[in-house]
């Protein structure tokens, strides 16, 4: 559901723009509709961040082969627009609570509820990635468990884990193969 909700919001909104939609979480806002905060990339490596207000509606056109379904659509509409340059602060309010707010430091502070702390963690790796790559400068981050946002060098490789785990099981194997009384045949 989540790709076909990608590729509608790129071909809607960000592609006419020439922008890649780089990542996307879903919100909860006050307003009605779904509400979205979205992360882009233009041409010129500027990086955007907006929310983007879906709104459902029914098309006037009336054809007896028209189905109930296809006479539904999505309209989206980008509600507010920033700059990553201008992001001073992502605050994740408190690290030790499982909260899926977390606030954008701008010339204002704007709340964000995200709809679960995993879409909020989700979209500050995001952050943080398109800030390294497309600003060249470390995104300012408070209050998140930096576990989740910036794996250590042990967890980065996943190759080496895997590797290290099969060790470990022969190894463990043969420590209990070795342990076992093996019959002798007289």
């Amino acid at each position: 559901m989540s790709s076909l909700l990608r590729e509608e919001m790129q071909r809607i909104l960000f592609r006419p723009e020439k922008h890649k939609l780089v990542e996307f979480i879903e919100i909860e806002e006050l307003s009605r509709g779904k509400h979205f905060l979205c992360v882009s990339v233009g041409k010129n490596s500027a990086v955007e961040l907006c929310i983007v207000q879906c709104h459902v509606s029914t098309s006037s056109k009336s054809k007896r082969s028209q189905t109930k379904r296809s006479s539904i659509q999505d309209s989206y509409r980008k509600a507010e627009v920033w700059s990553l340059q201008d992001l001073t602060l992502v605050d994740g309010r408190d690290p030790d609570v499982d909260d899926p707010s977390f606030l954008l430091h701008f010339d204002k502070v704007r709340s964000v509820t995200a709809v679960n702390s995993s879409a909020k963690y989700t979209m500050v790796r995001a952050l943080v990635a398109v800030s390294d790559r497309y600003c060249k400068r470390s995104l300012p981050l408070e209050n998140f468990d930096f576990a989740y946002i910036k794996p250590t060098t042990y967890y980065s490789n996943r190759g080496d884990c895997v590797v290290l785990s099969q060790i470990c099981l022969y190894a463990c194997n043969l420590v209990c193969l070795s342990m076992c009384p093996v019959p002798l045949d007289s």
